[in-house]
């Protein structure tokens, strides 16, 4: 029996864009916690990767306010922040975390992972909110304060939202399709845990009207960069995500979104 057999027994299966990843911990109060934080991503799915979880004591907690740290060593990837200490082996797809009694070091290591991941399939993730409303999915870009979180408060009752923080795309059927997320924003909830094709991605900024412009590929490129999840100190996987993000604009409308908080916003959102 390999490590990925042991999931049904003593893990938690989350599955974020359709890659169901088992959280292992022999820690039941703990393994509780976990299907608390990931509700709506659970998954009985057979796992295609894994993570073992070994719980420290408060006083065995690295220094908090160590920045992330990505490196590849040996073929394997250390992961280090303050709060946890972990290895992914991408040939085997298992590591371990070593962290604190604590969801939010958890999170930290499925974002890093999922970003390796992706990276290998011309996907990121992205600080962006989205949401999918008539089919079609939008992603909603920009630095902390452009208004994601307020572009996701004004949409509509007929709009899913699938995150107001870090949306999670990657390419299909000759396209690109946008996925819900547990990462959530301000608003403080986890999105749905589903999927659509994309169709637009904007560039929030804040305004006195509602419109939209178009966007320079030159900018857009920039714009996407600047916004897209990325860790490793690696010039391979750099490039990887360069030509990633390049082939993603070629096949993506780029659009500045200019707005008032008002859910009239939504109309013309609607119309691209």
């Amino acid at each position: 029996m390999n490590n990925l057999d042991l999931a049904a027994t003593d893990a938690v299966t989350v599955e974020i864009g359709g890659m169901p990843i088992a959280l292992g911990t022999r820690d039941a109060s703990f393994r509780t916690l976990l299907e608390e934080r990931y509700t709506g991503f659970l998954s009985s799915s057979s796992p295609q990767f894994r993570l073992d979880i070994d719980l420290t004591e408060p006083s065995d907690t690295p220094d908090p306010d160590e920045d992330v740290q990505v490196q590849m060593q040996a073929g394997a990837w250390t992961l280090k922040r303050g709060d946890f200490r972990a290895l992914w082996d991408p040939r085997a797809g298992a590591g371990q975390i070593r962290q604190a009694r604590s969801p939010y070091a958890v999170d930290s290591v499925l974002r890093i992972v999922h970003t390796l991941l992706l990276a290998q399939q011309g996907g990121f993730l992205i600080h962006a909110a989205s949401a999918i409303r008539d089919g079609r999915a939008f992603l909603f870009a920009g630095v902390s304060g452009a208004g994601k979180t307020t572009i996701s408060r004004l949409a509509p009752p007929d709009a899913t939202l699938l995150t107001d923080e870090i949306s999670y795309v990657r390419p299909e059927a000759g396209g690109y399709i946008a996925c819900g997320t547990p990462f959530a924003g301000e608003l403080a909830r986890l999105g749905e845990n589903t999927s659509a094709p994309l169709s637009t991605l904007f560039l929030l900024e804040k305004g006195s009207e509602n419109r939209i412009t178009p966007v320079n590929p030159g900018d857009a490129i920039c714009s996407l960069l600047r916004n897209i999840l990325f860790f490793a100190n690696d010039s391979d996987l750099v490039k990887r995500v360069f030509r990633s993000a390049c082939r993603f604009i070629e096949s993506v409308p780029v659009r500045r979104l200019t707005f008032v908080p008002d859910e009239r916003v939504w109309e013309i959102i609607s119309k691209e």
